[in-house]
């Protein structure tokens, strides 16, 4: 293979070395051979991500340089969410987009978003906005991945982390911002983020942005937007208070739906029932049974985080936890070590429901049973992720049954009783993580 160095020059068009000769990204025949990609993915994907009708990125008349990064990202062509989506947002339009968790609706709105860029213009002209820190921080990375050969400057910015620190990089040249709704407004109402000039907003799992938890505030951030604006709205689940915010602030939105059937193809669901205290128990057996290249395991609140992580850990099993409750610092560092697979289990709450993508989890256990379906949809959908396979197992207790049968009904799906032998190929990929020495998950 040829060898390559890239030279960094802020003042000319990316150049890059072929073979000790420099090879501009103009150049029609090169450009292609530049790109660093990373090993390609293997495993098996469901039709979720699959079932497209055979567009290419090239196909959206992207800039070369985005092309790069999408391609150097290891994306090699668009799942069904991004090739209905790019070409619309890049034509101006409003979006209301339904598609499952996992099938790439980050790259739905990130690209058209980053396309539309101008960087000559030092100003504010794009903003996403999300729930969670989590996804912020996942959100920000993502696109700077993508960014990193056309020079869109990316700030993320949410609660939890110092204001004066975020008042002093604003000041600087920002392009787009990441961001969650307290952090924004409360920037905007200083007059420090000037959002006159954004004409991009994305709302990134807008359901839970449109809930009591978030109140009122997207009407007040729209509010500071100019307005000939650009709204991409995105969601798994619409409940009414994403369709009374459609009618105010949409217009003549295109709609998708890609939400034929509720979950995942790729995940299979069991239940398992228990006695409350068997759970831990449980647990241990389905730890020495299963083939689990990561797994996450739901509790129903912050104090059964921490005794299930500590108990855990006393079986002998390497163990985080993440709970809102914890320190925003404690909380990154759990997200970045867990996400970078030095440990093979995480213990969390619905904290970390909504978005996070982690590829290796391919098992997700519900030790506590939800309430509410939209709840469990959003638990399963952490494993198999864009289009790989995974299993999510729920232990019942007695009080558990009418919700199982309720969800079961209300998501039109199947939670099987889980057999003695769970075959590995439902959720064991071809090429799967093994343990190093170290006891890091590694491919």
């Amino acid at each position: 293979m040829a060898d390559m160095a890239t030279l960094p020059n802020h003042n000319s068009p990316m150049k890059t070395m072929i073979n000790n000769q420099v090879v501009k990204p103009g150049d029609d025949k090169s450009w292609k051979s530049q790109i660093v990609l990373p090993p390609r993915d293997r495993r098996k994907r469901t039709s979720d991500v699959t079932d497209t009708k055979g567009n290419e990125f090239e196909d959206f008349c992207l800039k070369r340089d985005l092309l790069m990064g999408i391609f150097e990202k290891g994306w090699e062509r668009p799942s069904p969410i991004q090739e209905a989506s790019i070409p619309v947002a890049l034509s101006g339009r409003d979006i209301l987009a339904r598609a499952k968790n996992g099938t790439g609706k980050t790259g739905a709105y990130s690209i058209p978003l980053l396309e539309q860029i101008d960087t000559t213009q030092d100003h504010i002209q794009a903003m996403v906005i999300v729930p969670t820190r989590e996804l912020a921080l996942q959100t920000s990375h993502i696109c700077n991945e993508l960014a990193k050969h056309i020079g869109v400057k990316v700030m993320v910015t949410t609660g939890g982390t110092n204001l004066k620190d975020d008042i002093m990089r604003i000041y600087e040249t920002v392009h787009a911002v990441i961001a969650t709704p307290g952090r924004i407004l409360d920037l905007m109402e200083k007059k420090v983020a000037i959002m006159d000039k954004c004409r991009m907003l994305v709302l990134d799992e807008a359901d839970k942005l449109l809930s009591q938890d978030f109140k009122g505030m997207l009407d007040r951030v729209i509010s500071y937007l100019p307005p000939e604006r650009q709204i991409l709205l995105y969601s798994a689940t619409f409940p009414l208070t994403v369709e009374q915010f459609m009618q105010k602030h949409l217009r003549s939105p295109y709609e998708i739906n890609l939400m034929d059937e509720l979950t995942l193809k790729g995940v299979t669901q069991y239940y398992a029932f228990v006695k409350e205290r068997q759970k831990v128990h449980c647990l241990n057996t389905l730890f020495s049974k299963l083939q689990i290249n990561q797994s996450i395991i739901f509790c129903n609140s912050t104090q059964r985080v921490e005794l299930l992580a500590k108990k855990i850990t006393d079986l002998g099993y390497s163990c985080y936890y993440i709970h809102a409750k914890m320190a925003q610092a404690h909380r990154n560092r759990v997200f970045h070590d867990f996400r970078a697979g030095l440990c093979r289990n995480l213990v969390c709450s619905d904290l970390f429901t909504r978005g996070i993508d982690i590829q290796a989890v391919n098992v997700v256990i519900n030790f506590d049973f939800p309430k509410m379906a939209e709840t469990y949809l959003h638990r399963i959908g952490r494993s198999g992720r864009f289009g790989h396979l995974g299993i999510a197992i729920n232990l019942i207790t007695f009080d558990d049954r009418f919700a199982l049968h309720r969800i079961e009904q209300e998501l039109g799906t199947e939670i099987k009783p889980i057999p003695k032998v769970i075959d590995p190929a439902l959720y064991v990929a071809e090429h799967h993580y093994e343990d190093d020495d170290e006891g890091n998950i590694s491919k």
